[in-house]
């Protein structure tokens, strides 16, 4: 499922009166809510999962093409850990 997509099945969702703007608008203002929590820590939405920010330290990779041996820096990202409800209903 895509964004427009998943824009659309909110749209659905709302009822056949809200647009497909209001549906996006919706949408992006709960994807920025998450994209800015996670800053702070993890968020927690029960019954689907939570998002946490990460760390990973550095470490020596390698290079696929030519084998050598190469420094990756230290860098954050964002993991999601599924809910038990979530997990059980797939």
């Amino acid at each position: 499922m895509n964004k427009a997509q998943l824009i659309e099945a909110v749209q659905k969702n709302l009822g056949g009166e809200t647009s497909k703007r209001a549906a996006s608008d919706a949408l992006d203002a709960v994807l920025d809510a998450i994209a800015k929590g996670v800053k702070k820590g993890p968020v927690q939405l029960i019954g689907f999962g939570t998002f946490k920010p990460v760390t990973r330290k550095a470490r020596t990779g390698r290079n696929p093409k030519t084998g050598a041996a190469m420094k990756i820096k230290a860098s954050k990202t964002v993991r999601f850990v599924t809910s038990a409800a979530l997990k059980k209903s797939l």
